[in-house]
C-alpha cells in the first residue's frame, strides 16, 4: 500500500473579484489566515502537498482509513473555520467589501482514496497520479450548495456513511469526465454551524469610568468615509494633535483586541487596545491604555446620507483623586487640543480618497 492513500482537499469559496487594491490585499490576508486555521486543525497526521489558491491538498499514505476518523477531521476543520469567521464578523474594524464578505465564506471538503506518488520540491511533496487528477476534478461539480463533505466510492469501499452522524443526509451523484464517471456521495455540513458556541464579544474598555471631555463636530461627508478617515491608524497623526505616529499594530487587519503603540510628539509612547461596535447608523471605536486608566471613544453618527457627526469622548477610570488632578492640571489643555483636532480633521478629510467599491 506504499503508493496508495487518502487525498483530502478543503476548499474555501465565497470571495468575488474585488477591484480596489485594499480589497484585494485584505481578501488575500483573510484567505491566508483561514488556510493557516485549516493547517493548524490537522489532527490525523495529514501531510501537505501544496496550497492551491483557496484550497489545500492534504494526503496520507496507508490503508483505507476509518470513515469516522476522516469525518472527525472534516468536522474539526469546518468548526475551526467557522468559529474564526464568526468571531471576525463582530471583531473587524475595516468595512471594505472584502472584510464584509468574509462572514459569507464557505468551505467544502473533497475526500478520495487512490494511488499516487510524489517528488520533493523544497519542503513539499508534490503529488502525481491519476487519482490526484480525480480529486481535483471533483472540486468542480454540480452540487448547488457550497458546504459539504464529498466522499468517493473508492474511499467508501462499500461501507455506509449513514452511521457516522444521525443528522447527516447523504445524496448519490457522479462526476462525468473524459475517462468515465466518478461515483461519490455527499452530505451537507451547514447543520454543524449550530453546534459551534458563539464567542462572546470582548469588552476591553474600562468598566467603571467617568466621561471628562466630549467634543463634537458635524462634517459634510458620509459615515463610512468619516470612519475610514478618522478610524484608520495610518491617518491618525495627520489630524489628531500631539500624535507623531501609530506603530506596532498587532494585527494586519485591525480588529477588537488589536494592540498598537501611540507615539506622542514629545517622544512618550503608550500601548492601547481597541474594541469596536458597528451599525450603518452608528460606529463606535474605543481605545484603552494597557493599564485601563483612560479610554478615548471615537463615535461616528449618521446625520444624513452625506453628513456625519463625529464625537471624541475621553474617559478616566472612576478614581476621584485621579479625576481631580486631571481637572485641575490637564482638562482645559485636552479640550482645546481635541477641538483643534476636529478642525484639522475637516481639512484632512478633503485630501482622503475613499477606496471605490464596484459591484
Amino acid at each position: 500500500m506504499e503508493n496508495r492513500g487518502l487525498l483530502f482537499i478543503p476548499d474555501i469559496s465565497g470571495f468575488t473579484r474585488f477591484v480596489t487594491e485594499m480589497e484585494i490585499d485584505h481578501s488575500r490576508h483573510i484567505i491566508q489566515e483561514l488556510l493557516e486555521i485549516l493547517i493548524n486543525a490537522n489532527s490525523i497526521g495529514l501531510e501537505i502537498s501544496e496550497i492551491e489558491g483557496d484550497a489545500i491538498l492534504f494526503y496520507k499514505y496507508g490503508d483505507v482509513p476509518d470513515l469516522k476518523t476522516v469525518y472527525s477531521q472534516v468536522e474539526k476543520m469546518f468548526c475551526e473555520f467557522h468559529r474564526h469567521i464568526s468571531a471576525y464578523e463582530y471583531r473587524r474594524l475595516c468595512q471594505c467589501k472584502a472584510c464584509r464578505a468574509a462572514f459569507n465564506l464557505t468551505i467544502k471538503v473533497i475526500t478520495h482514496y487512490g494511488e499516487f506518488t510524489g517528488y520533493n520540491v523544497k519542503t513539499f511533496n508534490k503529488l502525481i497520479g491519476k487519482d490526484v487528477i480525480v480529486a481535483h476534478q471533483l472540486l468542480k461539480n454540480e452540487i448547488e450548495q457550497h458546504e459539504y463533505w464529498l466522499v468517493t466510492n473508492d474511499l467508501l469501499q462499500n461501507r455506509s456513511p449513514e452511521s457516522i452522524k444521525n443528522w447527516m443526509t447523504w445524496d448519490h451523484s457522479a462526476k462525468r469526465t473524459e475517462t468515465g464517471e466518478i461515483p461519490f456521495q455527499y452530505t451537507q455540513l451547514t447543520p454543524l454551524k449550530s453546534e459551534i458556541p458563539p464567542e462572546p464579544p470582548s469588552d476591553l474598555g474600562i468598566k467603571e469610568k467617568k466621561k471628562v471631555i466630549s467634543v463634537s463636530k458635524e462634517y459634510d461627508v458620509d459615515i463610512n468615509k468619516m470612519f475610514y478617515t478618522a478610524g484608520h491608524f495610518e491617518f491618525r497623526h495627520k489630524w489628531l494633535e500631539g500624535i507623531k505616529a501609530i506603530d506596532e499594530v498587532s494585527h494586519y487587519l485591525p480588529m477588537v483586541g488589536t494592540r498598537h503603540r501611540c507615539v506622542l510628539d514629545n517622544g512618550q509612547a503608550f500601548i492601547y487596545t481597541t474594541h469596536f461596535s458597528y451599525t450603518p447608523e452608528k460606529i463606535v471605536m474605543v481605545e484603552t491604555d494597557e493599564k485601563k486608566r483612560v479610554s478615548t471613544y471615537f463615535i461616528f453618527e449618521k446625520v444624513t446620507e452625506n453628513r456625519t457627526k463625529f464625537t471624541l469622548d475621553f474617559y478616566l477610570k472612576d478614581n476621584p483623586l485621579f479625576r481631580l488632578m486631571f481637572g485641575l492640571t490637564m482638562k482645559k489643555k485636552y479640550e482645546a487640543s481635541f477641538a483643534r483636532s476636529l478642525e484639522n480633521l475637516e481639512k484632512f478629510e478633503k485630501e482622503v480618497e475613499m477606496p471605490v467599491e464596484v459591484d
